[in-house]
């Protein structure tokens, strides 16, 4: 079942043409990686899905993305409203740092209004527990989050994210500042989260995403080259710039 759709989508900074006509769909449930080399307009095209250039000065987003039958970018949606329905974790690691761990996970529900301690403590855990950290922090959920490894900043800003319940969540280079041991567990995670949530992720990795995705998209020079099932693009792929990628002639 489709969740999101782009239509000939096209991203500029000013002038400059960063993505060129990108269409796709995603199926709900799934993993799907965007590769492609450093300045390609992977990120620029992820960061376009949850209305994100609307905070970069001189960014402009043409054509349409569908989340559920609705145009993110109609002008009745309030963005703040997207950015909870396509949630995003960055590459760098960042928890609020002035909150504890606790507060880091419940500060969204907080935005909208939630008080209650009890509603708030089951989100916390749920959330904790979906981004494999629960057992790791349950009893220090009042200290300060930059207490925390940057592994666990990392899994504790996708608990952030899953805290209120994103249709889809977006991951931008999620493992790239991490050490070998972190990257694991949270490209472990991303198997157990699409039961929850449907999950695109940016990565430079290519081992990381023929492990952990269902389809693959491959960026170059602003155009999505190609797109199909993981197997596919890293087994038989129909374009011979992806198969010069993704057999590292270059890139």
């Amino acid at each position: 079942m489709t969740i999101l759709q782009t239509k000939n989508v096209n991203i500029y900074y000013g002038e400059k043409q960063a993505v060129k006509s990108v269409s796709m769909d995603i199926t709900r449930g799934t993993v799907n990686a965007l590769i492609g080399p450093s300045g390609c307009g992977k990120t620029t095209f992820l960061r376009a899905l949850n209305r994100m250039h609307d905070l970069t000065p001189g960014a402009r987003v043409e054509g349409d993305i569908i989340l559920d039958g609705q145009n993110v970018y109609s002008g009745d949606i309030d963005p703040v409203v997207i950015r909870r329905r396509i949630g995003m974790v960055f590459q760098k690691p960042n928890p609020f740092p002035t909150m504890s761990i606790f507060e880091n996970v419940t500060s969204g529900l907080k935005l909208v209004g939630v008080r209650d301690q009890r509603t708030l403590m089951e989100v916390a855990e749920r959330s904790l527990r979906q981004a494999a950290l629960w057992d790791e922090v349950k009893d220090r959920l009042k200290t300060p989050a930059t207490g925390l490894s940057g592994g666990q900043q990392q899994r504790l800003c996708i608990a952030r994210a899953l805290a209120v319940e994103p249709e889809i969540l977006l991951m931008d280079e999620p493992t790239s500042a991490l050490d070998p041991q972190s990257t694991a567990r949270i490209e472990d995670l991303m198997g157990d989260l699409k039961k929850v949530t449907t999950i695109i992720i940016v990565t430079h990795n290519m081992q990381q995403a023929a492990r952990v995705s269902d389809t693959t998209s491959f960026f170059l020079n602003g155009d999505m080259v190609e797109r199909g099932a993981t197997s596919d693009i890293f087994t038989s792929p129909r374009d011979e710039r992806t198969e010069a990628y993704v057999t590292g002639r270059f890139g």
